[in-house]
């Protein structure tokens, strides 16, 4: 007997659709909330570690994944000087355990299409362009009520909403994201040639800046600066300064700011933080993914820690009998200390990528990370 017999997810994002179908593989019945459509995630590309890789694997689209990602082991360290000199290249800790590469990267909305057909395939309802307004509880059940007047009541709500969760603000936790002063510039180009996995820059221009192939003939591309209040520019505006700053790097990058044309696939974010103090629950709603912890995307584990959170709180629910005490303790034993060793670590990682000399430290600490994540849940 299942812990719980209907679920609610608000947020159909990779975590929320994991947790839908990863539950209704069980036999629960589960309705998604999304405010947007499923099909146009925030971004493009997207770096998968292999801690995310094995959870994708539970969820049951690694087949599908590895047909449309590009998957790696290895990592390129280049110089920021006239010709982009390669330094050194190192496989990658594959944190995912032997089974899986170091990481993939891929098209964010082949991903959002996998998930959602996955989703689709075990019964899952999902309702698009719905916004939820209102939650409310008593010991028995939760109700979820949209700014449609959709009302959906199930045995438990789940917040998988985002960093700016509706979900959370509803449950009374009042807690916002703490903003960092760095500035991340992000494109989606066609694959430079040469260009097999992921590849950074220290210093130069910029703090860092990098690229990973996402499929056969694209690739993600990012540099990392100061940040600075953008929004009055125009996207072309945007696109001119990022092509200006891309432009003091070389290498791959050549080939880059050549391709980097198109002002629609130019994205400037202020990087931040999050973690809800205490319990991520409160009676039958419960945040998980960057609802309840989010993290800088050094490390490359927003994604990550949402589909682990996904896994453990779906086998919990659908191998317990109640949701009491019980299951709400071995869930934060098993997930509260990762989740936040992955906020401190890539928060200590930003500070030291403004020091040239960090580097020694930074790997180190990213190994050891690594190896965190290669340990069971």
């Amino acid at each position: 007997m299942n812990a719980v017999n209907s679920v609610t997810i608000v947020g159909g994002g990779i975590t929320g659709l994991a947790a839908a179908s990863l539950l209704a593989e069980t036999g629960i019945h589960v309705e998604v909330l999304e405010a947007y459509r499923t099909s146009e995630p925030v971004g493009s590309g997207i770096s998968l570690q292999g801690n995310a890789l094995r959870m994708l694997d539970r969820v049951g689209v690694w087949e599908e994944v590895q047909r449309a990602a590009s998957v790696f082991d290895g990592l390129v360290l280049r110089a920021p000087d006239a010709h982009g000199t390669e330094l050194f290249r190192v496989d990658a800790h594959r944190a995912g355990g032997d089974e899986y590469p170091a990481a993939a990267g891929m098209y964010r909305p082949d991903l959002a299409r996998i998930l959602r057909a996955r989703a689709d395939s075990l019964g899952v309802v999902v309702h698009e362009l719905e916004r939820v307004v209102e939650v409310r509880q008593d010991a028995e059940s939760v109700t979820a009520v949209t700014r449609s007047g959709l009302t959906l009541t199930s045995d438990l709500l789940i917040g998988a909403d985002g960093l700016r969760s509706s979900v959370r603000s509803l449950m009374g936790i009042d807690s916002e994201p703490e903003m960092l002063d760095f500035g991340v510039w992000r494109t989606f180009v066609p694959l430079a040639s040469g260009v097999t996995c992921t590849e950074l820059f220290y210093g130069g221009a910029a703090y860092y800046a990098g690229y990973s192939p996402t499929g056969p003939n694209t690739m993600y591309a990012y540099i990392v600066d100061d940040f600075q209040d953008r929004s009055h520019l125009t996207p072309e505006q945007m696109l001119a300064q990022m092509r200006t700053l891309a432009a003091q790097y070389h290498g791959p990058w050549d080939a880059i700011v050549k391709d980097l044309t198109d002002a629609s696939r130019v994205n400037y974010t202020r990087m931040s933080f999050f973690s809800v103090q205490g319990d991520w629950h409160r009676g039958r709603i419960v945040l998980i993914g960057d609802a309840a912890h989010s993290c800088p995307p050094t490390l490359a584990q927003g994604a990550a820690q949402g589909l682990e959170d996904a896994v453990v709180l779906s086998g919990l629910l659908s191998t317990r009998q109640a949701v009491d005490a019980a299951l709400w303790d071995e869930f934060y034993a098993r997930r509260r200390h990762r989740a936040q060793v992955v906020i401190e670590s890539s928060l200590q990682i930003a500070e030291w990528r403004r020091e040239a000399d960090r580097n020694r430290e930074t790997a180190q600490l990213m190994t050891e990370v690594s190896e965190l994540l290669a340990q069971p849940l």
